[in-house]
């Protein structure tokens, strides 16, 4: 089994009810759920003036390969309603892949670690309530210390623990 990193985010609707149900969907078809974040209410990254997120990371172990979990991702996205009509526009739910264990994987559609983690405050400050000592396969800085050089400003605040 390999631990498998994700993050939930959603901006439309009941932000909290789509990300229940994807975690529900998550533990059915991709994984046990060993840990999760907290809600976090984060300003929109990418497009001004969208809706607020709700943002969530959990900890995944599976058996599925790397590209199954994105097949299976991109799935449950589908079945709860998401359509992909603009680039980081507004989304019922989005599940990304943060990292597969400490593998380094670059093939068509398919990028792990993610590779704009270390950019965004929105995925490194409910990752490292969950793994602060994860090392990044790639940058070999645990999540603390990239959090530590981030220059990301956005609001994230905890909403729910």
């Amino acid at each position: 089994m390999d631990d498998v990193y994700l993050l939930l985010g959603s901006n439309l609707g009941e932000r909290e009810r789509w990300l229940e149900q994807a975690r529900e969907q998550i533990s059915d078809q991709v994984g046990e759920i060993v840990k999760c974040s907290g809600l976090y209410e984060t300003a929109s990254w990418g497009i001004a003036g969208q809706p607020d997120y709700i943002n969530q990371v959990l900890l995944v172990k599976t058996g599925l390969a790397p590209r199954m979990v994105l097949e299976r991702a991109l799935e449950i996205e589908k079945a709860l309603g998401r359509r992909r009509e603009e680039k980081w526009g507004s989304r019922i739910i989005d599940i990304d892949i943060l990292f597969y264990g400490d593998k380094v994987i670059q093939e068509d559609g398919l990028t792990i670690p993610h590779p704009h983690l270390q950019q965004r405050r929105f995925v490194l400050v409910p990752l490292k309530e969950i793994a602060p000592e994860l090392k990044h396969p790639v940058f070999k800085k645990t999540i603390t210390s990239l959090y530590s050089d981030l220059t990301d400003t956005l609001s994230v605040r905890q909403i729910k623990s």
